[in-house]
Order: C-alpha cells, then structure tokens, then sequence
C-alpha cells in the first residue's frame, strides 16, 4: 500500500528529530486502534507512556495520519460532542496483520526505550529507588564519589528543563560515564 514505505525501523532505530516516517506512524496507530477505539489524544498518551516520555508526537502529526487512516478506509470516526473516537475498520485490521512484524518491531523498541528512561529515572532521582532516598543508598559514602555525585545532580538541576537535543548530549556523557565506570575493575 503506497503511504507504507520507507519506514524508520528499516535501518535499525529511530532517526534524530522526527521519530517515525509517516508509514510507520500510521500502522502504529493502526495497531493501537485495533487494541481499542481510541481518541486522538490518547494514542499521543500511550505513545509517551511506551516510550518513556522519549516520543511525545505533537497533535500536528497524530491528527493528520488519522485524517489519513480515516480518508483511506482504514480507520472510521465517531462523532462524542467535540471528540472524535477512531476506531480501526476491516481493511485496517488487515494492514496490521500484513505488517505485524513490523509493528512488533517498533512497538518492542519503544517499549525498550521506555524501559532505559525508566533505568536512567531510577538512577537519577532518589525518590524513584523503592523509596529510598540518596543517602540511604550509600549510607557511608563520605567519599569524593559523593562529593562528584552531588556535583553532577547540582548540574543536572541547573540545566533542567532541556531541549531534546540537550537531552540527547547529557545522555550521551552519562551513558560514557556509566560505561567507563563498569569496565574499571572493582577493587575491594
């Protein structure tokens, strides 16, 4: 079906800036609708809460693709006051079944970056740990770890909130700091 090709999962990942191509968003969407009619606005939702808050599309580009769905028969809409509720149609559920590895595929790796925000939430903010605080988790830790820990949760504070882009380079420093920690040999 022209409109489905091209996709990002091809090439192994999401891309920078825009997440998906738009074939992929929409058999996403699709997929999602066939779960259960959903409004416009939930499938925005359930995507950031897939993701972990890394993939949040805008309005500007859910509402289309479910115009698109919609033009194309393979979505209809409901009319609830001033919502519409999508539900997904035959021909619909068909491009899922076509398409499930696909869709399993992306799903899966949302999901999985879902799971490495949830991992770095859990790392950076005290609170997350099973309730356990800072401290508590180095309860002993007088150390200059502690010291370059508190530095590091001052800077993160400093710079908060940031842009997608800032986001990905304090990753990226994190992530090469986490590595480099846990190839250096544990010395008792």
């Amino acid at each position: 079906m022209r409109g489905f090709r091209g996709g990002m999962m091809g090439g192994g990942g999401f891309r920078m800036g825009r997440k998906f191509a738009a074939g992929d968003l929409q058999l996403v969407i699709l997929a999602l609708l066939a779960e259960q009619p959903r409004h416009g606005y939930e499938l925005i939702k359930l995507l950031e809460e897939r993701s972990g808050g890394f993939y949040v599309p805008s309005p500007g580009v859910i509402y289309p693709a479910l115009t698109y769905l919609e033009e194309t028969g393979l979505a209809e809409v409901e009319a609830e006051g001033t919502k519409k509720l999508y539900r997904i149609t035959e021909t619909g559920r068909k491009q899922v079944e076509e398409n499930s590895s696909m869709i399993d595929m992306t799903l899966g790796k949302l999901e999985k970056i879902g799971e490495k925000m949830a991992h770095v939430r859990r790392i950076f903010d005290p609170e997350s740990r099973h309730g356990e605080r800072e401290e508590e988790a180095f309860p002993e830790d007088k150390s200059e770890v502690a010291a370059a820990r508190m530095l590091l949760k001052s800077a993160l504070k400093l710079r908060y909130p940031w842009s997608k882009d800032e986001a990905k380079r304090i990753a990226g420093i994190l992530e090469r700091a986490a590595a480099e920690i846990l190839q250096s040999p544990k010395n008792d």
